[in-house]
């Protein structure tokens, strides 16, 4: 196993909140982390971490220094007053010719189902064509490590699973390493080749599952998925009880 980056026990306070505190982890390389855990645990501090935004208070990140990083948040951060073409564009000119850049959008937006919008405006799109559009954009660059942050999170459930099976149809295509946040268990599962279940913060790590099963292979009602979602959801409602008032 190459293994991309590594946490070792790392400690991260913002404000007065314990984040991280003696938190480890790694990723391997070509393969899709999965970080699952409740609202606030730490998923998107670990995310800025590994992209520089934030650093450790204490412990090490290796493994980061020269990679190239593409970053999907949350929110689909387009430029407005560019066309779908234009936003995809904006990210590849530094990095390819002219030619080769259209080769590339026409490419990315036939994938995503976008392609006939190519000259819209974001204004012009649903939220999910947005989304869309954030996906292809941060695939098309070129990157070493992907990292994505809840970047479903507002849109409907078969939007989104319509969106994770076009996400794993794009990284067969290009297998890259990526760590994928979210807080939707049965996303992680069709997606990830490991899946970490964090806890509270300060995030520790409740459980890691390795999945072996083909991507295109996965369906939300066939085994061993939902299984495996019973276990992770049992393990975040009993972390969950544990903030709550006794009553």
């Amino acid at each position: 196993m190459t293994v991309v980056f590594r946490f070792e026990n790392v400690h991260k306070t913002l404000g007065q909140t314990r984040v991280l505190e003696g938190f480890s982890l790694q990723a391997e390389k070509g393969k899709i982390l999965c970080l699952v855990g409740p609202s606030g645990c730490g998923k998107t501090t670990i995310l800025q971490l590994l992209a520089g935004l934030e650093l450790p208070d204490a412990g090490r990140i290796t493994g980061t220094e020269g990679l190239k990083i593409s970053y999907v948040f949350q929110e689909p951060r387009l430029l407005l007053w560019k066309t779908v073409a234009g936003n995809m564009d904006f990210v590849l000119r530094d990095a390819f010719s002219p030619a080769r850049r259209q080769e590339i959008i026409a490419e990315y937006l036939s994938l995503m189902g976008l392609y006939e919008y190519r000259d819209s405006y974001p204004k012009a799109l649903s939220g999910g064509m947005k989304q869309r559009l954030a996906l292809c954009r941060a695939l098309a660059f070129p990157h070493d490590l992907l990292l994505l942050d809840e970047p479903l999170k507002s849109l409907d459930m078969p939007l989104r699973l319509g969106l994770v099976r076009q996400l794993a149809k794009m990284w067969r295509k290009n297998p890259c390493t990526m760590v994928f946040v979210t807080h939707d268990i049965m996303e992680a599962l069709l997606l990830g080749h490991r899946v970490v279940v964090l806890s509270a913060r300060p995030a520790r790590i409740l459980h890691t599952l390795d999945l072996y099963l083909p991507l295109e292979q996965r369906h939300i009602s066939r085994e061993p998925l939902p299984s495996h979602y019973e276990r992770m959801l049992s393990l975040l409602e009993a972390e969950s009880m544990k903030s709550l008032p006794n009553l």
